[in-house]
């Protein structure tokens, strides 16, 4: 059963640029997940603080691989010490 997954994300404007090269990074490493279908991201148009990452799965377990996949852990890290 295909999963969507919902993340939200604050991105102070004063380091987006430090941060957007890592998370299109870590999307181009998403695209070659195995289960990975499609995903978009989102700026609230009353908050363009707030970022809505939508992705879509083949399943959890695809989901759960992605999650626990060391690269993207290591690009997380790197987005979080810069938030």
């Amino acid at each position: 059963m295909a999963v969507k997954i919902i993340i939200i994300r604050h991105v102070p404007p004063e380091k987006e640029p430090e941060i957007r090269p890592i998370l299109l990074q870590m999307r181009s490493l998403a695209h070659a997940q195995n289960g990975y279908i499609s995903g978009e991201t989102l700026i609230n148009f009353d908050n363009p603080l707030e970022r809505i990452v939508i992705s879509s799965w083949k399943s959890i377990e695809n989901w759960n691989d992605w999650l626990n996949n060391k690269q993207r852990i290591n690009y997380q890290a790197q987005v979080e010490r810069r938030s």
